[in-house]
């Protein structure tokens, strides 16, 4: 059992490696780079202190460590860029965040366009996520905004815009963004709004969500606007 628990984790890496290699064409290059650095930094001042065998037992699992840590960065971009532009992404994002603190509700408004917005309710209050051109997404979230409202009139509610123009969140700082939300709520409170909301239903809950590995985690925010 152990045994195949690790062949297919050397299957899943490979996968990922074959994935990101895609995107980064010297990524092995990038990797023994850092393994080279982490392993000489720790091992140098190690082999002149003490010997050289405790120097490459030290300086080894540092070296990969260091190339272990680059070749995540390098992945979780090639994840992201996998599914940039595709429609449903920004739910693939939140729905692979682990612990269900955001749970999503997929398309509740959505155009010709496949521009859409979807609906979290979570500590923060209501917080509706567009993907699209802020062109046209701008009157999809104004639309989704009042209808939610007359809901629940006195619960925050949030706009974050995911995209790449200037004024708009890049997938890979979606969850950053989340993150740094206020806590509005209470557990009980949640459950409730999440009940009302509800009642309205979903636009189109057959559409296609991206598939693939997805990241867990991103390095920084904008403040969405409220």
């Amino acid at each position: 059992m152990a045994k195949g628990k690790f062949l297919k984790g050397l299957s899943s890496l490979a996968q990922n490696w074959k994935m990101t290699q895609k995107a980064y064409p010297f990524l092995w290059a990038e990797s023994l780079g850092f393994f080279v650095v982490g392993f000489l930094v720790v091992a140098a001042p190690v082999w002149l202190l003490l010997n050289p065998p405790t120097a490459f037992l030290v300086g080894v699992p540092v070296g990969l460590l260091a190339s272990t840590y680059w070749f995540s960065r390098r992945a979780m971009s090639a994840a992201y860029s996998s599914i940039e532009g595709q429609a449903g992404a920004a739910a693939a994002v939140v729905q692979s965040i682990r612990g269900n603190k955001w749970p999503m509700t997929p398309a509740v408004a959505i155009n010709k366009s496949q521009d859409m917005v979807s609906r979290i309710v979570a500590r923060p209050g209501v917080i509706l996520i567009s993907e699209g051109p802020a062109s046209r997404v701008t009157a999809l979230l104004t639309n989704e905004r009042k209808k939610t409202a007359r809901w629940v009139p006195d619960i925050p509610i949030y706009e974050i815009q995911v995209g790449v123009e200037a004024d708009q969140v890049t997938l890979r700082k979606l969850q950053k963004t989340l993150t740094k939300l206020p806590r509005n709520l209470r557990g009980g409170e949640v459950t409730e709004v999440r009940r009302r909301l509800d009642a309205l239903g979903n636009a189109a809950n057959t559409l296609p969500i991206p598939k693939g590995p997805m990241p867990n985690s991103a390095r920084s925010m904008k403040r969405p606007r409220r």
